[in-house]
């Protein structure tokens, strides 16, 4: 029987979209070799508060860290059925002088809920440095793109005219809720901490003789060795698992802002006023040659699109939990939680991509724009005759047939928009003949776009951008991260 790697599925967010550093971050490597942090933290930590731990113990546990063997621990949990146990035997077979030290006093969840939350900071971490990248490269399009007109659109039918740098910033604006929700969770997410089997710590109070005040102190100095301010006030066995379900719904969230983004993208690019990068040698269609398929844009629709299906499960699991816990959760979070991390990590990555390289056609909105902007600027063009001695319900009477018969020339016959030919050509209007060059000036239709532009990147863009960069722009995950 043919057993090679090519007859075993692989999933699409690890095999094509997802990044080295955040696949790192939810690989057996990371996952066990945190899970080998935590003990060494816990023995260092018991060792200070006055268990009969010794150095020698902790230093060949340190030492051993990144030492799995990891066939021996598939061995071990075929053995006992138990994951942790089966992790326990594996570290403690490298270090025989701290066997009996190992997981003192320690639950599954210790080592198992602690390293899902060092994963989700960690992994939120570098979402936000990958969400700076992307809003550094929207922010430039929107500037240099700040005051060139474009048709607005709502219900996808002309509207008033806009800027290319405004609609850019309303992208940019559903990001930044989207980078303010996902750095406030990365904050102030805590740590569950050396709670014991029900959330009491019972087995660490019996270790300590009943002093709580050393049981409390150990709770805090494991998470601030392990790079956490603050834990859980109160927990049953298991962290609550509505911090899964808070990280995957602001995903979602981030997910919905991108699939937006992406949409208007992809219909950009069909009315050929915008595009996504193309390369030089890439292949739109196999059959049609001169297509230009959004590829990238309909890519990240897909991935948002399934991110933000998957916030439904570790909602559903929250509500589920049986008092102080129930395992549940257990499939449940080894599926949706890093798959969520891992496919916002491919979307912005997607997104990023597709804002270092947009292309925009002047001219095709230049176009778009005078074939609509003659039934627009008529209240103007009333506004000016008036002005100047005209009737206004005569005038507006007058537009209303000319509008109409242009209409039906464009719409019935396929012509140009003839309006303003029209229009020129009444003698009711003749008072404003000379002014319709003016009045038809596509400044005066874009309100205060540029200046909103250039508002928006001064007074919430650029310190965001600033402050991030510093905190996360140059965030990488290395094995050397977490050290104890």
């Amino acid at each position: 029987m043919n057993t090679t790697a090519q007859n075993e599925y692989k999933n699409p967010l690890a095999e094509r979209y997802a990044s080295k550093e955040m696949l790192y971050l939810f690989s057996p490597q990371y996952k066990f070799g945190t899970w080998r942090k935590l003990w060494c933290a816990l023995a260092e930590c018991e060792k200070e508060l006055g268990l009969p731990v010794t150095e020698a113990q902790i230093a060949e546990m340190k030492a051993n860290v990144d030492n799995i063997d990891f066939e021996t621990a598939r061995k071990y949990e075929k053995e006992v059925r138990h994951d942790v146990m089966a992790h326990v035997k594996t570290f403690a077979d490298v270090c025989p002088a701290a066997k009996p030290i190992i997981h003192l006093g320690a639950t599954s969840a210790f080592v198992g809920d602690n390293t899902d939350l060092i994963q989700m900071r960690e992994g939120c971490r570098l979402l936000l440095g990958r969400m700076i990248k992307l809003m550094t490269a929207l922010k430039k399009f929107a500037v240099d793109n700040a005051e060139l007109a474009t048709l607005g659109f709502t219900h996808f039918q002309a509207a008033q005219l806009t800027t290319v740098g405004k609609r850019v910033c309303l992208w940019l604006y559903d990001f930044l809720m989207d980078y303010q929700e996902l750095e406030r969770f990365e904050k102030t997410l805590k740590f569950r901490g050396v709670k014991g089997t029900t959330g009491t710590q019972a087995s660490f109070l019996s270790l300590f003789d009943g002093d709580h005040a050393k049981v409390k102190k150990l709770d805090k100095n494991v998470a601030v060795k392990m790079g956490f301010a603050d834990v859980f006030p109160v927990t049953g066995q298991t962290y609550t698992r509505k911090i899964d379900s808070q990280a995957a719904s602001i995903l979602s969230g981030l997910a919905q802002s991108l699939h937006k983004f992406a949409n208007d993208i992809r219909l950009l690019q069909h009315l050929k006023e915008i595009e996504e990068p193309f390369e030089k040698s890439q292949i739109g269609s196999s059959a049609m040659a001169y297509k230009r398929n959004p590829m990238r844009s309909e890519r990240l629709t897909a991935l948002s699109r399934f991110l933000m299906s998957n916030a439904l499960s570790p909602a559903m699991t929250a509500a589920e939990q049986w008092f102080e816990r129930t395992l549940d959760d257990s499939a449940n979070k080894r599926l949706t939680i890093p798959q969520a991390f891992l496919a916002a990590d491919a979307a912005l990555i997607i997104a990023a991509n597709v804002c270092d390289g947009l292309v925009v056609y002047p001219k095709v909105i230049a176009r778009h724009i005078e074939d609509e902007l003659p039934f627009m600027a008529t209240e103007n063009i009333i506004m000016e005759a008036v002005k100047s001695g005209g009737d206004r319900q005569e005038l507006h009477e007058q537009i209303r047939v000319h509008s109409m018969e242009a209409a039906k020339k464009v719409k019935l016959e396929g012509g140009a928009n003839d309006l303003l030919e029209r229009i020129a050509k009444d003698p009711a209007f003749n008072v404003i003949k000379d002014k319709l060059t003016e009045i038809l000036d596509v400044k005066q239709f874009i309100g205060r776009a540029p200046e909103q532009v250039r508002e928006f990147m001064d007074e919430y863009i650029n310190p965001l951008l600033e402050k991030g960069t510093v905190d996360y722009g140059t965030q990488a995950v290395s094995p050397q991260d977490l050290s104890v």
